[in-house]
Parts: structure tokens; sequence; C-alpha cells
């Protein structure tokens, strides 16, 4: 069985990686090959599972695909971990074995310098400056560099931000973590993070948190809000503190040699997809979190919102000190650029 830690999700797969590797060459002479009425498929990894808002926006990318080519091209999406875990299906990606692939961001970060950016504290000050820096240039060039390293990124979903949860208080200003014990994924800039804010960061495993909040042996977690609430984590750490402190996307990935094999109009035809899977996926994704907040305050818990980031933001100088390396300076500017410009 392969088991993946992959952003907040243990993900497990009934694939061993032998299996996976093998059955991906298999993928790959689909992915080239076309059938009887001429459709060609873009074979399609996706841990989530049916439902889920990335999952949903994948079979739209598909649809769209099948519209504007005649049924020509199309998308053969294998949600729910079918093909192994995110880790396994970008590593089969890299290699041409597969031809796309939803994963978490950060994964990326120690293949693709760039997307260490969207990993950093606080480098987003809302959604809606997050969603003009992914759909603008920056976007594009992050997607773009992907290509040194036999992938091309096609989207980027954004996820919200995340937010403390605790059972006790809310999280309005730094002084109020400080001594908390703080759950976090075992990641080196989380655990920093967390550790600058003045709490204790407790790395835990995800299927624990639950447990740990009722026994006390932590004060509270992070998360977004779909999470936060299908966890049931909210029955027992009932109020959430919007900091988006973290403002982690997806992206949706395609191997180069897929990418390559189009042409010129069809890669077009293909980003256009790409593009509409995207508006897709925010509809889904910020409907699921009006009803988690609704979920949460009918259960009688309490959401602070409009928390003022700058006290937060100014105590990350050591983390963006340790974090941002020289290539990546420039673009932490400009992100800064068009949270003040708007452009």
């Amino acid at each position: 069985m392969v088991i993946s830690l992959t952003g907040n999700n243990l993900i497990t797969s009934p694939l061993g990686r032998r299996q996976v590797l093998a059955g991906s060459a298999a993928i790959l002479a689909g992915c080239g090959s076309k059938s009887a009425t001429s459709k060609r498929s873009i074979y399609t990894a996706e841990s989530q599972p049916d439902g889920y808002p990335s999952v949903e926006a994948i079979k739209a990318m598909g649809t769209y695909l099948e519209e504007k080519t005649n049924g020509r091209l199309g998308v053969k999406l294998y949600p729910g971990g079918q093909l192994g875990s995110e880790g396994s299906t970008l590593e089969i990606a890299m290699f041409g074995g597969l031809g796309m692939t939803r994963t978490f961001s950060a994964a990326l970060n120690n293949i693709a310098p760039l997307t260490k950016l969207f990993s950093l504290p606080f480098l987003f000050q809302s959604t809606e400056h997050q969603r003009r820096v992914i759909d603008g240039e920056i976007g594009e060039e992050i997607m773009t560099s992907l290509e040194a390293f036999n992938l091309r990124g096609l989207a980027i979903y954004d996820t919200g931000g995340r937010g403390f949860y605790t059972t006790d208080r809310h999280i309005a200003r730094p002084a109020d973590l400080q001594g908390l014990k703080i759950r976090v994924p075992n990641s080196d800039i989380f655990l920093d993070t967390v550790r600058a804010l003045g709490a204790n960061p407790t790395p835990m495993n995800y299927s624990e948190i639950y447990q740990g909040l009722v026994q006390k042996v932590i004060d509270g977690a992070e998360n977004n809000w779909p999470s936060y609430i299908a966890t049931r984590h909210y029955e027992v750490a009932s109020y959430f503190s919007e900091t988006g402190h973290f403002r982690t996307p997806d992206m949706l990935i395609m191997s180069l040699r897929t990418w390559q094999s189009f042409s010129p109009e069809d890669q077009q035809i293909v980003k256009d997809a790409a593009r509409h899977s995207v508006t897709v996926m925010r509809s889904l994704w910020d409907a699921r979190v009006s009803d988690a907040k609704k979920t949460l305050t009918d259960n009688g818990g309490e959401i602070l919102s409009d928390i003022d980031s700058a006290p937060f933001r100014a105590l990350m100088a050591p983390v963006y000190e340790k974090f941002v390396t020289p290539e990546l300076e420039p673009y932490v500017a400009r992100i800064n650029r068009i949270a003040e410009t708007g452009s």
C-alpha cells in the first residue's frame, strides 16, 4: 500500500508503487492513442473523491474540451487516489507516464523553486489579492517554469486562506497565540511561522487532531474552512479566526511530454479549458466555504473576520530571511506591489 502525507491529508492507495509505475506504461500508451472514433483522452489523476471542487473542475475541463473539439479531445479522470498518492502521480507525470494530475503546490517546492512563493506566510493579503496574482503574469511564469522539470502548469486552484481554530478563544492579534500549543503539519515553514507568532507549534498526524483537542494535548490547530468542518473539529474547537496566514493553492499539472504532443492550436484549447475549470472550481469552493461557516454558526461556534494582518506580518521577518532566496525576492516585491496598487 502506498501512503503519502500530502498537505493536510493522509492519502492511501490500494496500488503499490510497483503496480502504479507498471500501470503508467499502459496509461502513457493510451495518452497518445486514438480510438475508433478518433477521440484522444488526457488520463488524469486526482487524490480527492468525487464531488470535491477540484474533481468537478477537472470534469468540467473535460466537457469543455469535448464541446470545443466536437469530441476529439477529452479527459479520462481517476479520482479518489485510484492511481496513487499525489507524490506518486506527480512523479509519474514527470516521467511522461501520466497525462495530467492535480497536486498541492507545496509538493512542488523541492522540485520547482518558484512554487515556494505559494508557501510563504501572509504573502497574500486576501483571496482577491491572491487571485489577481495567480491569474496574471506571475501565475503564468510559475506555471511555465515547471517545463524545466518535465511538467507544464495549466491552472492554479486557490483554496482560500487558512485560519486558526481553538478551544477557548479567538486569535485577533499575535498576543492571543502566546503559549498556545497549535497543531501544524510537519513542515519547516509551518513550524517556523507559528513559532514566530509566539505559539508552540506541535506536529501531529492529521487523524489525531480531534482527540488531541478533546484531551487538551493541543489548544488548537489551523486549516481551511472545508477541512475544518469535514473533520468535525468544530465540535471541540469552536472559535475560528480568519487570519489567512497561509494561502497555499493546488495546481493542475500536465506532463511536458503530453503537452508537447499537442499542436499549438490544441495547446491553446487545453489552456482555455483549464482556465474554464478554474472558474468552476472557485464557484464550488466558495459555496463550500459558505456552507462551512453556516455549519459552524448553526452549531454555536463563533467566527472572527476582518483581522488586521499587519501585526502578524510584522513578525515574519525571520521566516522570510530563511525561506526567501535571491531568486524569489523580485517576485515577492511584485506581489506586494499588486497588493498596494491592485495591478
